[in-house]
């Protein structure tokens, strides 16, 4: 046999075995590996979540850093804060009993805010 005899049988086999394979079962297989392209897809977003998730879990363990601290919701910040507050507090408070009528009912709706503010305050420390 020669080699030019041999290409073309070997063409014609492999030409005869493809074509033996009907078109369902090519799109039973092209359908099924779409589906297996969707879970695959699906699968990564999930370990894509997960890895976020890890990544915050690791955030929330570390000790805070420097530049954490120096950030503006600091202790001492917070502390300030509610120093101010209750100084404020106490400047209504003595406004609040020189006043009568409609100026003594705004003071105490700002005592009632501040209130509020120093609970807050006094929470987050």
């Amino acid at each position: 046999m020669k080699k030019s005899e041999f290409k073309a049988y070997l063409r014609e086999e492999i030409i005869s075995i493809l074509s033996e394979e009907p078109a369902k079962d090519i799109e039973a297989k092209t359908k099924a590996q779409s589906e297996l392209n969707k879970e695959l897809e699906k699968t990564k977003e999930l370990t894509s979540d997960i890895s976020t998730l890890q990544e915050e879990e690791d955030d929330d363990e570390k000790e805070p850093t420097a530049k954490d601290l120096a950030k503006g919701d600091s202790v001492t910040t917070l502390a300030n804060k509610l120093s101010q507050t209750t100084k404020e507090m106490k400047s209504v408070v003595s406004k609040y009993k020189d006043a009568e009528g409609s100026e003594k009912a705004e003071l105490l709706s700002r005592l009632k805010e501040l209130t509020k503010i120093k609970k807050e305050l006094e929470g987050l420390l």
